[in-house]
């Protein structure tokens, strides 16, 4: 049940004990089918209010059950236990009703919608109740004594009253939530079950639709094409009318209107003959010797395939086609080797025979190409490489990937060079380039080239890139290796790296 109807019902149930309306309020409570412990409450008193004490014990058993720390759910149902003559079940929950108020001398349950405070000493006046119609009138006494001790408000002479009875021989009657007090929900909760309208109702501020009052919000309606005349006061004297000759603007507020034009005409005539129209959207004067009555339905008809050079009709339903725009075949790309200079030493040998040189891209943190000689011997491009680069060509180490493959071997021959220049396809071959620093008092066992890429998870992880070569330091275990990568040293695991058995090792 969702907790708006909850609400809706529990409120509407309330209302109806506030106008005595018993009947109406049970309907409503019965209409719940997820009751709290509250609603079960409220219920209870209804039939209570009614006389009918057996439904009313059946709610607030049911109350209990849902809050078993309900006080004033035992207080109320020990009164109904009294009424109906059962008095050890009324003795019991005197008990548990002076139990669950934990010492204090009052609950208030304000805070729960209940305007109701229970004090210690009503539990008391109640057991002694019972005692008293059990027989047992010195028990009785002594429990309403030890209630004139208690702290609390509300007494207004209740326990002498009932002192004065038990000496009689005589029961007092039980204490209960008065008639009418029933949990109420929150006043905050109810008033936001009221529907509200946050954007309040559309008006139209502009429209390029002329007397356009629309005010929903479904797209712009279909418009017949035509003349919409402006809606004015004394429109019934308005037209439209056609301008007989050519007239100059000449003054403030007159306008430039050429001969044959039509004008929207306002019945506002001054005194120098000059009449108020509209045209071209714009509001000003012209002499009203030049304005002549025209029948707009026949000038329609004539000028259906022309546009009037009065108010603009409404747009098409379709837009206008886009101009056909011939686009010239684009141009074959033409390489530019930026990086070359021909201050290299080997620039005139390239431009003496440039069938017999290759154009190489090295791919660094950034991409750089230089023309070299097929036949160039590997430490000289090594070091026209590191030249390029601004690095010792010490630390730097060349790879290359060959056809068919993802993985970047060492390119650390020169017979693996010559092999890679001679087989470039069309001049062009590419090359990746890593900086390694010189190891000291270390051994490499022999080197390994990364399968994939992987990242340091830790200080002692060693990072590294797909292709990457690494030196192997030691073997940690079976599954881990230390390396050297990039002036880096750590541990990886094995299988994210290959072994390559054509070199031997270091």
């Amino acid at each position: 049940m969702l907790y708006t109807e909850l609400l809706r019902l529990w409120d509407d149930s309330v209302k109806a004990v506030d106008a005595k309306d018993w009947q109406g309020a049970l309907a409503k409570l019965d209409q719940i089918t997820e009751p709290t412990s509250r609603t079960l409450f409220n219920t209870a008193s209804v039939h209570l209010a009614l006389g009918q004490l057996e439904p009313a014990i059946r709610a607030l058993d049911s109350t209990i059950a849902k809050d078993e720390r309900l006080s004033v759910g035992f207080f109320q149902r020990a009164g109904a236990h009294m009424q109906a003559n059962r008095l050890e079940e009324a003795l019991s929950d005197c008990l548990w009703a002076q139990k669950h108020m934990r010492g204090n001398q009052v609950v208030d349950y304000k805070q729960l919608g209940l305007h109701y405070k229970l004090y210690s000493w009503q539990v008391l006046y109640n057991a002694a109740a019972v005692h008293s119609r059990m027989g047992q009138f010195d028990q009785a006494r002594d429990l309403l004594l030890s209630a004139s001790q208690e702290k609390g408000a509300g007494r207004g002479g209740t326990v002498e009253l009932a002192l004065d009875i038990i000496s009689r021989a005589e029961v007092p009657a039980p204490l209960m939530v008065p008639e009418g007090e029933v949990f109420r929900p929150r006043k905050q909760d109810v008033e936001q079950l009221q529907q509200r309208d946050f954007l309040g109702q559309a008006k139209v501020i502009t429209s390029v639709i002329p007397n356009d009052d629309f005010g929903g919000f479904e797209p712009l309606r279909m418009q017949k094409p035509g003349y919409y005349e402006p809606k004015v006061d004394g429109s019934g004297d308005s037209h439209y009318m056609s301008v007989r000759s050519h007239y100059m603007a000449r003054g403030p507020g007159q306008l430039t209107v050429p001969g044959g034009s039509l004008v929207f005409f306002f019945s506002e005539v001054d005194r120098d003959g000059m009449a108020t129209v509209i045209h071209d959207g714009q509001k000003g004067l012209i002499p009203m010797t030049l304005l002549d009555p025209v029948d707009i339905k026949s000038k329609v008809k004539k000028t259906k395939k022309g546009i009037p050079s009065g108010i603009p009709l409404p747009p098409g339903l379709k837009p206008p086609t886009r101009p056909h725009i011939q686009t010239a075949p684009p141009e074959p790309p033409q390489y530019s080797p930026t990086a070359y200079s021909p201050t290299d030493q080997f620039a005139g040998s390239e431009q003496g025979d440039e069938a017999a040189s290759v154009v190489v891209k090295v791919h660094y943190r950034f991409t750089i190409a230089l023309s070299v000689p097929v036949d160039t011997p590997y430490h000289e491009l090594r070091e026209r490489v590191a030249g390029k680069l601004g690095q010792p060509a010490s630390h730097l180490r060349l790879r290359h990937r060959q056809q068919g493959s993802q993985v970047l071997k060492p390119l650390d021959r020169e017979e693996e060079l010559q092999t890679l220049l001679g087989a470039a396809e069309a001049g062009r071959a590419t090359l990746w380039c890593q900086t390694e620093d010189p190891l000291a008092n270390r051994t490499i066992l022999y080197q390994m080239v990364a399968l994939y890429d992987f990242a340091a998870e830790g200080p002692e992880d060693l990072e590294f890139s797909e292709g990457d070569t690494i030196d192997i330091l030691s073997e940690v275990n079976e599954e881990w290796l230390e390396g050297h990568c990039s002036g880096q040293i750590g541990i990886f695991p094995r299988s994210f790296a290959y072994k390559n058995r054509e070199s031997p090792n270091v």
